[in-house]
Formats: structure tokens, sequence, C-alpha cells
């Protein structure tokens, strides 16, 4: 089935201990997107600066997404500076310049607004509604947050999840949003407010899914080498979004095998800077990457 995403496009400058690199390729929606594109059909919808290097549209069209969504207005790209220590887990921005990214009004046209599966990325609450009123019949919507919108526009945050399925947020997030240090506590809360699921992601220890009662905690896959971490949770909702449009099932046993299809294409983000190995997979090695994390995870039950 088919997919939309709504989120930022971004040219990212990051700083690892392993490693650096300039005005790379970045934003929710393009890890997302590409993510996605090895499950389903994907309409990304974007802003772009007139300094938005083509050749990053030519990588998103070759993977076969819709990049008519992705509007170029006067002015500069979003940018992102960071740097990580050897805790990969947390990033110090040292500079963030929304530029268009400022502005952006999402809009849809006829054939966005009948997609069936929505994933709202990392955007303001107010957008993110904005684009559901678009919406014609959508099957099943997701959406992402981050800590600025937790703070600042919390109400609106809470409003939002009356209209969704899942939300899929880290774990600092969930404690913050739900004012529980407890995370089943804050999960419990965060679900009274309307979604369905709750996803919690856990960087390297994995995640954590609640939905209909049940408690799912699945592990990341094992990487000895991490490059880079910025997008690891946008490839993940785009994997686990991917799955599901793929598939189309959105029973709690589907959602399990969604979630670790994202933690596998997560893997895959970390482990070179930007795009770079994302952009290059291949349907065998994704599904052999499931195995493993299978294989890794899986146990006897006690029996009789």
């Amino acid at each position: 089935m088919s997919l939309l995403v709504v989120g930022s496009v971004a040219l990212d400058t990051i700083e690892t201990p392993f490693g650096k690199t300039k005005e790379a390729l970045g934003g929710s929606a393009m890890y997302f997107s590409c993510a996605a594109s090895y499950f389903t059909d994907v309409s990304l919808v974007a802003v772009v600066g007139e300094d938005f290097p083509r050749e990053h549209i030519d990588l998103l069209e070759k993977r076969g997404i819709d990049t008519g969504g992705i509007i170029t207005s006067p002015g500069n790209t979003f940018r992102w500076k960071g740097k990580y220590g050897y805790d990969l887990n947390d990033a110090e921005t040292i500079d963030t310049q929304l530029n268009v990214f400022q502005h952006f009004q999402p809009t849809l046209n006829e054939r966005q607004k009948n997609r069936e599966f929505v994933f709202l990325a990392n955007i303001d609450p107010d957008l993110q509604k904005s684009v559901l009123q678009q919406m014609l019949q959508p099957k099943f919507i997701a959406s992402d947050t981050m800590n600025f919108w937790i703070e600042r526009k919390n109400e609106s945050l809470k409003s939002l999840l009356k209209n969704i399925d899942t939300l899929v947020i880290n774990e600092a997030e969930a404690r913050q949003f739900g004012q529980e240090a407890n995370v089943f506590k804050a999960a419990r809360k965060i679900l009274s407010w309307g979604p369905k699921a709750l996803i919690v992601k856990r960087g390297e220890y994995g995640s954590l899914t609640f939905h209909n009662q049940a408690i799912f905690s699945a592990p990341a896959y094992p990487l000895e080498s991490v490059f880079d971490p910025t997008g690891a949770g946008d490839s993940f909702a785009g994997g686990f979004m991917g799955f599901l449009a793929k598939s189309g099932c959105l029973d709690t046993d589907n959602i399990k095998q969604a979630v670790v299809f994202g933690s596998v294409m997560a893997s895959f983000a970390v482990e070179t800077f930007s795009l770079e190995r994302l952009a290059h997979l291949t349907e065998d090695r994704i599904y052999e990457r499931y195995r493993e994390l299978h294989n890794m995870a899986c146990f006897e039950d006690l029996g009789d």
C-alpha cells in the first residue's frame, strides 16, 4: 500500500569520534523515505532551498521515491551542525539554521491526500495536524516528535495524539512527555491521551512497543562499528512503516515484525555518514539481517 511522509530535508555537518562530514544529505524525511522505499511506494513532502544539490533528488528518484512533493523555495536549505562524543546516544547541537524550513506549510496534492499510510516526521505538531486535515481516508497514521515540541507545544501535541494510531519517540522524550521517571508509567500515560500504540526507541538497547495491552521488547542489531547515529530513529520509523504498508496488516504480531524491520534499517543507517549505506542495500541483505536478529533474540518456551 502507498505511504506518505511529511518532514524535513537538511544538509548536515556532523563530527563523531570516527570521522566527520560536511553538508551531507540529512533530515527526517530523507532517512525515513530511503528506508521505507525498500518495502513500498513512498511519497515525500518537504521543502528545500535553491541551493539544494540536484544529485540528492536523483538519489531519491533512483530509489523510486516520489519527489513531486519536494518544494523549492527562495533561500537556503535547512542546515544542522552537530557533534557526538563516545556516547553516541546524545548529540551536541552546534548550529541550527532553519532557513526555508522555518516557513514550511505542507500542502498535499490529490494523489498524496489518498495515501493509506501516513508518517508525520518531526515537525511542529500544528503542521502535523494540518496534514491530517488534508488527508481523505488514511488507514494508519504514525508520528514522531522531539523534546522541543514537548516543551513548547505540549497541549497541541496531546491534541494530535487523539488522531493518530502510533507515536514513535525515544526513551528520554517518553519520560519527559509522560512526566514519569519510569518509562512504563510514562507509556501508560501517553497511551491514555489517544494513540493505539507507542514505540519507545532506546538506541543501542533496542525498543519497547506498547500495543493492545501487550509489551514487546525488541533488541537492536549489534554492531562493532557505528559511524553516525543521526538518522537512526528516522530510518527505524521508515522500516517500521514501510513493512506495515507493504503487508497492510495491523495486528500485534505484524506490528512486532515491523518493529524488527525498523531495527534492521536503523542498523544499516548508522554504519556510514548520511545515506551512503542506506541508499545502496538489497532486499536479500535486509531480510538476511532480519533473520540474524530473529535468531539472536529467539528462545524456547519451557513447555509444560
